[in-house]
């Protein structure tokens, strides 16, 4: 009987110790198959030269290393690339590159669309197909590694990782806390904790499960103030309230030194731009370990909503920056291309709209 190989693409370390322990060999083999495919971006057996050819001829033919293929690819005026990658033969995800003078942030999806319904993105719109596995995760950045000509000189073109795309992460949970693993595993792609971001609207169970199992960087799609508003944008809000949200992301800040919470605040004309919720913001967030990232609303087809005119963005910056609270605003990148952010829509089919209550709390907490 004939067996599929085995994609070694997305195995956590552990795991891919115990595949060549199974096949009569060395532990630290999982380490140099590890450093040939995401440090050097190679996904043919026969290249990985430090293995014997017998080894080399035997993972051919019961492994592969298996990335998800380009459908699609867009480039913006600013430089901003996106792709669409093929799921299954009908879905499709998208995954963004946004390059600036000092780093390159890759944006990539946790789910083929989204299990939530926030009112002001375009990816809950889709409605949701499926979770993403560990492999097409982390095969997003592979992807844009070779597209980019990433160098095993080290000269790295993705410094930064977010999970921001399509998906909530904290809803695929099983799969996205080994591909953050994976990231900054030193026999992975390396990269530092501080430059790996997952952002969540706020699964209260899964961001402290987050705060034991993973060390990464936290951004929290907040988005309003007071609970009447967000239950409204972020309906998730009606099962974890803001006071519970809140007192989770401080927990996940006291897990470990350096942490500090990052909240995506969406600019929405005559919403939630107002100099009484910019107060109430700063109430929220005075004195502790987090600042604030204003991000004027990138609209898409069939929406209600308008992006607030740049001075009421500036004067709700001051007022935060007046009362002792971080705050920056986000530039807009990629609109051209629809690829900023809340724009990601991809291809979803036989999509199913979960609702809040309790189904969508027992996928969203699913492990």
């Amino acid at each position: 009987m004939s067996t599929d190989p085995v994609n070694l693409l997305g195995l956590p370390r552990a795991e891919l110790e115990t595949f060549f322990e199974s096949l009569g060999e060395k532990p630290f083999r999982a380490r140099q198959v590890m450093s040939w495919i995401y440090g050097r971006g190679v996904a043919d057996f026969a290249q990985m030269t430090d293995l014997s050819r017998k080894l080399r001829e035997h993972l051919s033919e019961i492994a592969r290393v298996s990335v998800p293929g380009i459908v699609t690819e867009q480039r913006s005026r600013d430089e901003t690339r996106k792709w669409m990658l093929g799921m299954d033969g009908t879905q499709g995800i998208e995954t963004v590159f946004i390059p600036e003078p000092a780093r390159g942030t890759l944006c990539i999806s946790s789910q083929v669309g989204c299990v939530l319904d926030c009112s002001f993105c375009a990816t809950a719109q889709q409605g949701f197909n499926r979770n993403l596995s560990t492999a097409e995760i982390v095969g997003q950045v592979w992807l844009a590694n070779r597209e980019l000509g990433y160098q095993y000189d080290g000269n790295r073109v993705v410094t930064n990782v977010v999970l921001m795309g399509m998906g909530e992460p904290l809803a695929n949970y099983r799969s996205v806390v080994p591909a953050l693993d994976l990231l900054v595993d030193d026999f992975g792609f390396g990269l530092s904790r501080r430059r790996v971001t997952l952002s969540t609207s706020g699964i209260v169970p899964m961001i402290d499960r987050l705060g034991q199992d993973c060390n990464v960087a936290l951004a929290v799609s907040l988005h309003a103030p007071e609970d009447g508003l967000r239950n409204e944008l972020v309906p998730i809000n009606r099962r974890y309230p803001i006071a519970e949200l809140m007192d989770a992301c401080w927990r996940y800040a006291s897990e470990a030194y350096g942490r500090f919470i990052t909240f995506e605040y969406v600019m929405l004309d005559g919403v939630n731009d107002q100099p009484s919720h910019a107060h109430a913001l700063a109430k929220l967030l005075k004195y502790r370990p987090g600042k604030v990232n204003l991000i004027p609303f990138n609209p898409f087809p069939g929406t209600s909503y308008a992006r607030s005119p740049v001075a009421t963005i500036e004067r709700f910056r001051e007022i935060l920056l007046k009362q002792g609270i971080r705050a920056t605003i986000r530039r807009t990148r990629g609109d051209d291309i629809d690829a900023a952010c809340g724009q990601l829509a991809g291809r979803v089919r036989d999509r199913t709209r979960i609702r809040l209550g309790k189904k969508l709390i027992q996928v969203a907490v699913r492990t």
